[in-house]
């Protein structure tokens, strides 16, 4: 697969995946959390909003690898 083709999925599924994150985690506080105090929402908030980086890493992993054209050539 081509690299540029490998950069735009990737793109486009790293802003799908933080969107979605973003609308299911804010989802579950507004409906777990709505009676917590300030600091449970800040550990919520930091927790969540530091987790989508996991499945960031490997797209990102995924689009950085070369193609397998090269990494049979050794270039």
């Amino acid at each position: 697969m081509p690299v540029r083709l490998k950069k735009l999925i990737g793109s486009v599924l790293i802003i799908a995946i933080a969107f979605i994150y973003a609308l299911v985690a804010t989802t579950i506080a507004a409906s777990k959390l709505a009676d917590a105090s300030g600091v449970v929402h800040l550990i919520y908030f930091l927790v969540t909003g530091l987790f989508w980086v996991v499945p960031a890493m490997f797209i990102i992993s995924w689009m950085t690898r070369p193609p397998k054209s090269e990494q049979a050539s050794g270039k």
